[in-house]
C-alpha cells in the first residue's frame, strides 16, 4: 500500500517540511533508508543519518531544527515514537490477511470453528476444541482436546497447544511456543530414579497476551497455570507449573521462571533471569538481566546480581568488586609494614 507525505501528515496530525507528493511503500531505518521508503528520526544521536539518508520521508519532532540541508522531506509531529508505532499498525492492517481452512488440515467432528478462521496446511485441532472468530491457525499448529481459544488470536506455525487449555482474545504465539506441557514434576524413588508426578491441571493465557517463539508454559500439578492480560513474554522463556504472571509483565528472552512462583503485574525481568520455585516478585518489580532470584521481592522494588540484591547495594558492591585487586594489595602491604614493626 502507499502512502503520500500528505497523507501521513494528514493521520498525524503533522506539519510538511518538503514534497507533500513524496510517496512511500515501505518502512526502513534510517541508516538503510532507500527511496520510496519511510523512517524517523526519535533519538538525536541518529542525526547524522538524516543528511544523508535515501528515504523519501522523515518523521521528526515539531521542534527538530536540521543543522543542514535535508534532501527527504519531512514530517513533523508531536511525538514521533507514537506516531511511528500508529503508522506501523496501519501499515500491518493493511497487509493481506490469511483465509480459508486447507483441505490439507485436520479436524475432527464437533469442533467449533468461529467465522472467518484461517487454518493452513497440516493444522490439527482435537475433539473438543472451540476456535474464536477470526483466528488464525497457520501451517503445522497442534490444537489439543476440549482447548478453547477466543477471537482473533493467531497461532503462527508449529505452535502446540496441549489439551484442556484455555487461550484469550487478540494473543499472538509464535512459532514453536508450546502451552500445556507436562510441569518438570518427579519424585525420587527406593531404588533410585525418580517416579513422574502426574500433572492435571491445564494453563489459562488470558486476552492480549503474546508469547514468543520456542517459549514454553507448564500445565499445572493441579489447577492452572496463570498468564494474566497484556502479559509479553519474549523467545525462549520457560514458565513453570502453577506459576502466575500478572498483568502487563513484560519478560525478556532466556528468563526461566520455577514452579509456583507468583510475579506481580507491570513487572520487568530482563534476558536471563532466574526465579526459584516458590518466589513471589510484587508488582511494578524490576529485575535486572542474569540476576538469580531466590527470595521475595517486594512491590516496585529493583533487584541485580547473583544471588540478586536491592539495585543501590549492588551498584554499591560492584564498585568494589572492580577495586578488589588494589585492596588486596594494599591489605598485603600493610600486613607487611605491621610485620616489620612488629620485628622491629
Amino acid at each position: 500500500m502507499e502512502f503520500t507525505a500528505e497523507m501521513i501528515a494528514g493521520l498525524l496530525g503533522g506539519e510538511i517540511a518538503g514534497d507533500a507528493r513524496a510517496s512511500v511503500r515501505t518502512v526502513s531505518s534510517i541508516e538503510e533508508g532507500k527511496p520510496g521508503s519511510l523512517t524517523y528520526l526519535a533519538n538525536p544521536k541518529y542525526e547524522e543519518y538524516l543528511y544523508t539518508t535515501g528515504a523519501s520521508v522523515v518523521l521528526v519532532g515539531k521542534d527538530f531544527v536540521p543543522a543542514r540541508p535535508v534532501g527527504a522531506t519531512l514530517v513533523r509531529v508531536d511525538d514521533v515514537g507514537r506516531s511511528v508505532l500508529r503508522l506501523l499498525e496501519l501499515y500491518n492492517a493493511s497487509k493481506p490477511r490469511k483465509q480459508g481452512v486447507s483441505r490439507l488440515a485436520s479436524i475432527a467432528e464437533g469442533v467449533r470453528l468461529g467465522k472467518d478462521c484461517y487454518v493452513g496446511d497440516f493444522a490439527v485441532i482435537e475433539a473438543g476444541a472451540e476456535i474464536g472468530d477470526g483466528c488464525q491457525l497457520y501451517p503445522q499448529v497442534y490444537v489439543g482436546d476440549g482447548v478453547r481459544i477466543g477471537e482473533g488470536t493467531i497461532l503462527y506455525p508449529g505452535v502446540k497447544i496441549y489439551e484442556g487449555c484455555r487461550i484469550g482474545s487478540r494473543c499472538i504465539l509464535h512459532a514453536g511456543a508450546v502451552v500445556g506441557a507436562d510441569g518438570f514434576g518427579f519424585a525420587p524413588n527406593a531404588e533410585g530414579g525418580y517416579d513422574k508426578i502426574p500433572q492435571l491441571g491445564n494453563v489459562v493465557i488470558e486476552d492480549d497476551v503474546e508469547i514468543g517463539a520456542n517459549t514454553c508454559i507448564d500445565r499445572a500439578k493441579t489447577d492452572a497455570t496463570v498468564i494474566r492480560r497484556g502479559v509479553k513474554l519474549d523467545n525462549l522463556v520457560q514458565i513453570g507449573h502453577n506459576v502466575q504472571v500478572g498483568e502487563h509483565t513484560v519478560i525478556s528472552a532466556q528468563t526461566g521462571v520455577a514452579g509456583t512462583s507468583r510475579i506481580g503485574h507491570h513487572c520487568i525481568l530482563a534476558g536471563q533471569v532466574g526465579i526459584a520455585d516458590h518466589v513471589t516478585v510484587g508488582d511494578k518489580a524490576r529485575i535486572g538481566s542474569k540476576s538469580g532470584v531466590d527470595k521475595n521481592v517486594g512491590d516496585g522494588e529493583v533487584r541485580l546480581g547473583y544471588p540478586a540484591l536491592p539495585g543501590m547495594q549492588y551498584h554499591r558492591s560492584s564498585a568494589v568488586f572492580k577495586n578488589l585487586p588494589e585492596l588486596a594489595r594494599r591489605v598485603t602491604e600493610l600486613e607487611k609494614r605491621l610485620d616489620e614493626s612488629r620485628g622491629a
